[in-house]
């Protein structure tokens, strides 16, 4: 069976973006996009349990009993996710504590789940782990895209604390924007962040609509110019 690489990458990044379009793992994504450090830190995780549940389910989907399959598939995402909580208590302690108890919850993280129950227990390793890696990214774009949104309209500044998860050589990448600025404070309440994330799948669909409507127009030219021939034949 062909794997087509080109479909699996713009599915994850656009097509069937795991928070735009499934609309999947958004109780994390809303709770913790209040900054971008703590959307990078939090899609960071999500990726490397995405990419590490595909490519295990992967690996073993023709040893997994059907009976047993979903329960087995939460072991194995519940190691990994423990495995990254507990390298981040020990690099980045801080920015774990601020993220609090939504890391281990990517263990119930719909989105990592079913791309190991719909994609990697049906194909290929080097699919799988595409799949896994395209979606986080997916994931992750629109966790910094919201949270460089609700960062900035709240504070007028940008890339606030990314010490916390890169270290101190980070400390200055601060990036002020709005000088005296009063800030906004819905934006980095939880309604804020509904507000973002609808503006972000608006944008979405009107990209989406004019890129349909574009094609449409394109195709027109050659669907007349094929009627015309069949015409001028018969």
């Amino acid at each position: 069976m062909s794997v087509d690489y080109r479909k699996i990458t713009l599915d994850g990044l656009w097509h069937n973006n795991p928070a735009l379009v499934q609309l999947l793992g958004l109780c994390p994504l809303l709770a913790v996009t209040a900054s971008v450090v703590n959307a990078m830190g939090l899609g960071l995780a999500s990726t490397l349990v995405l990419v590490s549940s595909n490519l295990t389910v992967s690996l073993f989907r023709k040893l997994v009993p059907e009976t047993v399959r979903l329960p087995i598939f939460v072991m194995i995402i519940a190691s990994f996710v423990t495995a990254i909580e507990l390298v981040m208590q020990a690099l980045t302690y801080e920015l774990y504590l601020i993220l609090g108890i939504f890391i281990p919850l990517i263990v119930t993280n719909c989105a990592i789940m079913g791309r190991a129950d719909a994609f990697a227990v049906k194909n290929p390793v080097r699919a799988s782990v595409l799949d896994g890696l395209m979606m986080g990214i997916g994931f992750t774009v629109v966790l910094v895209l919201l949270g460089g949104m609700r960062e900035l309209l709240g504070t007028g500044a940008l890339f606030s604390n990314m010490h916390l998860l890169f270290g101190e050589a980070a400390r200055n990448w601060e990036l002020t924007v709005l000088t005296d600025y009063p800030g906004f404070l819905f934006a980095i309440l939880p309604p804020g962040a509904f507000v973002g994330l609808g503006l972000l799948i608006a944008l979405k669909n009107v990209i989406d609509a004019r890129a349909e409507k574009r094609r449409r127009m394109l195709q027109k030219p050659t669907e007349l110019t094929g009627s015309k021939r069949v015409r001028i034949t018969g």
